[in-house]
């Protein structure tokens, strides 16, 4: 097997920067690919508040100009060996990173992460740096393909690569998405990218690295058939399923060695399948630290996720009073829609004994309600992959959710006869369904045997990434073929 030069961008990575799954995936898949014997290496920009954290991050004796919009940005380079012995550079250029304290939401994020996929170009060209493949990661990094492909098409050195490009979340496209562009201003997705800050403004990153990129990937396979219909397509279906024959779809993995409540330090008491009485004694103390009502026996439902509609709070606010008359108990944490934090605020004080809601999202905080809850709660409208459910199976959490995406991938409807299946599916997307799933686990709680069936066994399901880093060193492959030709 050939050793491959891997190169990945990455608008996040955890622990550096953070606001989603992708920051976790940038992190582990590297990780993985390193252990089965290849070179990667992860760029991303360098963000204030990274430059404020206390990272063993090392400035590169390189600095590089570039004239854009008429104007002269210099950027700088910075690189860390992660714990997992894989090197990260960090861009830098003050008035694109330097100044806020945020990754996203900016006025000017096209002209930022355009810039960024320029500059990371800039970098592989200045060490003279021989790539066989370029991973892309979200729209942020949509760029990077059509830069080889337009502006670097006759650089010997850089467009020797193959382009892979993953979509993790088809909803976001660039500093502004499809469906949000007035029909004169939508972009053609043709050519090299605009030097004009209007166009940059409307610049669709994620069309042009569908165009351009020798191959696309998303998270999961069933989201890779579910993307080229217009249901759920973005409006980008159409140029999705020209290039069916190029899209894939790979399960995100779960790193174990970060998510194993066997030696979580995040979480109260560490337990296996072999001393499952430890998770329920996490669940007790749970309850003491928040004055939820102390009672071992109730079953608790959790949630640790981005508080917006894609996620399925719509479908919980219908029927949360139903729910909170019921015996048990509900945990929240989240960041997210403003609306959604003053609702679930005031349920709390309403129900301070059996309602739970912690804002703003903290991971350590999270992990202690995986640990806690018996019931991991995920009823998303649309879900590309899904992390959290996979999380809350190796935490003995059993996943709730609503047949779609990678949860369709991932979660198979428990049958208490047979006892397969490895948590409780609905399938038609309304709240009355919603209800029967909930109902249907807390009736299936009560049989104490079978439960702990279930939970040991979903205890022991592995999605670890190695087989997800083997399916993408496949594409990989498959993309330097095409390359090639």
């Amino acid at each position: 097997m050939k050793h491959l030069e891997i190169v990945q961008f990455s608008s996040e990575i955890s622990p550096y920067s953070k606001t989603g799954g992708l920051a976790d995936v940038s992190r582990s898949l590297p990780r993985a690919l390193k252990r089965i014997g290849h070179h990667v290496s992860v760029v991303t920009p360098f963000y204030k508040f990274i430059k404020e954290k206390n990272f063993p991050i090392k400035k590169l004796d390189l600095e590089i100009d570039i004239p854009y919009v008429g104007r002269n940005f210099k950027f700088n380079y910075f690189k860390t060996i992660t714990q997992d012995k894989y090197p990260v550079f960090f861009i830098s250029e003050n008035s694109l990173f330097g100044e806020n304290n945020h990754l996203y939401g900016s006025l000017d994020d096209g002209l930022r992460f355009l810039l960024f996929n320029l500059a990371a170009l800039e970098m592989i060209r200045a060490f003279h740096w021989k790539v066989d493949v370029y991973h892309s990661h979200d729209w942020q990094t949509g760029l990077i393909a059509n830069f080889l492909k337009t502006k670097y098409k006759n650089d010997a050195l850089l467009n020797g690569g193959a382009t892979l490009f993953t979509i993790h979340n088809l909803m976001f496209q660039g500093p502004f998405n499809w469906w949000e562009v007035p029909p004169e201003k939508k972009d053609r997705g043709k050519g090299t990218p605009p030097a004009d800050l209007e166009k940059i403004k409307w610049l669709n990153f994620t069309k042009r690295a569908i165009l351009y990129s020798d191959l696309i990937n998303t998270v999961s396979e069933r989201y890779a058939q579910e993307i080229i219909t217009p249901k759920f397509g973005c409006g980008l279906n159409k140029y999705l399923k020209k290039r069916k024959n190029r899209l894939y779809g790979i399960i995100n993995g779960v790193d174990y060695h970060i998510f194993n409540p066997r030696f979580d330090k995040h979480i109260y008491i560490n337990y296996g399948i072999h001393n499952l009485e430890d998770k329920i004694k996490n669940k007790v103390l749970l309850q003491k630290e928040y004055n939820l009502e102390v009672n071992r026996n109730l079953p608790l439902i959790g949630m640790a996720n981005r508080l917006t509609e894609q996620k399925g709070f719509e479908l919980i606010l219908q029927i949360l009073d139903k729910l909170l008359v019921l015996p048990l108990q509900i945990a929240i944490i989240g960041s997210g829609e403003k609306s959604y934090i003053k609702t679930f605020k005031k349920v709390q004080k309403q129900y301070p004994k059996k309602f739970l809601f912690i804002t703003p999202f903290r991971e350590d905080l999270s992990r202690k309600i995986y640990a806690a809850s018996d019931l991991y709660l995920m009823p998303s409208r649309f879900e590309p992959c899904g992390i959290s459910q996979l999380i809350s199976l190796r935490y003995g959490s059993i996943p709730i959710v609503y047949k779609v995406g990678g949860l369709t991938d991932t979660i198979t409807d428990y049958n208490p006869t047979t006892e397969k299946g490895n948590g409780f599916v609905f399938t038609s997307y309304s709240s009355s369904d919603l209800l029967m799933a909930i109902t249907r686990a807390l009736e299936n709680y009560k049989h104490r045997r079978k439960w702990r069936n279930l939970v040991v066994k979903s205890m022991k399901q592995s999605y670890s990434w190695v087989l997800p880093a083997e399916k993408y060193v496949a594409l990989y492959e498959k993309a330097i073929e095409i390359n090639k030709k």
